[in-house]
């Protein structure tokens, strides 16, 4: 057995394999103010954390200024002290009130109602992030690293393993393949084509364990007859989409994956993964997932 493994991945493909896409995208600005809800959605944990400190700290440092510049409006506060109208901004903005310092002027308190009415849209705005974030459908789908070239019923077919990783069922899970190659017009544009594979099989109703996806290689197909030089030449790259319904919380679930021409193995098959138990019950052996077996 030859157990394969991903090699060097190319600065030149479409999709990278945790599904985003590898494109420079320039002359198009990369935040815009009228989509801050899906910029926010689609942050990191991490980054999304670092933006809500971040808004909250200046935040509160602005009206500790305000504060400051109200003069003497605070009571039990230090004249000029910036650390106790900080934190008085901070207990009035989370409604502590814990009642050391408290407005006693009217400029003061009129600052003190719009900090803790921002503080309530602040609150609520974060916990619907927090919420959406958490709520937001993800698929765990399980590509195997490489695609294989193999007979299949007499007919060269290109073969690639998916699986799904969650316990529960993915329901009406559809995949579509799409071939992407660079092409030259008449005139002499290059321009990239999509074409699309047909497959043996494209829906599962239940997409519970493993599947093979499998496009036959005959005539009218864009594969038919290439070499992988000529993938290597055309820059061709196989793109899969796998979307269905997960069966836990009802929402539709996409997954996206690639494969470039040296992650295509000639003449192989994927290792075999399934076997039955002592009692008869079938077994998936996912250490294997990504073997793949030289034909002989």
């Amino acid at each position: 057995m030859v157990k394969t493994h991903r090699k060097k991945i190319s600065v030149r493909r479409l999709v990278n394999p945790d599904g985003n896409f590898n494109v420079v995208r320039k002359g198009v600005s990369r935040f815009d103010w009228d989509d801050l809800y899906h910029a926010l959605l689609t942050l990191s944990w991490v980054k999304l954390f670092a933006v809500v400190g971040a808004g909250y700290i200046i935040t509160n440092v602005l009206f500790a200024l305000m504060y400051l510049a109200a003069g003497n409006g605070i009571e039990n506060m230090r004249e000029g002290n910036f650390f106790d109208a900080f934190f008085f901004s901070v207990q009035t903005m989370a409604t502590i009130g814990y009642g050391a310092m408290y407005p006693k002027t009217l400029v003061a308190n009129i600052l003190v109602a719009i900090e803790a009415l921002l503080g309530l849209l602040g609150v609520s705005v974060g916990s619907g992030l927090v919420f959406a974030r958490f709520s937001l459908p993800k698929a765990r789908v399980m590509f195997s690293r490489v695609a294989v070239v193999a007979p299949h019923n007499g007919i060269p077919t290109l073969m690639f393993r998916v699986a799904n990783e969650r316990q529960s069922w993915i329901l009406e899970a559809e995949v579509n393949v799409n071939l992407v190659t660079s092409e030259i017009t008449e005139e002499g544009q290059e321009m990239r084509r999509f074409y699309k594979l047909p497959l043996f099989r494209n829906q599962s109703s239940l997409f519970a364990l493993t599947w093979t996806v499998m496009h036959p290689i005959h005539e009218s197909s864009p594969l038919n007859g290439v070499t992988l030089e000529e993938m290597v030449e055309k820059e061709m790259e196989i793109l899969i989409t796998i979307t269905g319904i997960d069966q836990t919380v009802s929402e539709n679930i996409h997954a996206h994956y690639s494969y470039i021409p040296t992650e295509i193995l000639w003449n192989h098959k994927f290792a075999d993964i399934l076997s039955k138990t002592r009692d008869g019950r079938r077994s998936v052996d996912y250490s294997c997932f990504h073997d793949a077996v030289a034909l002989e």
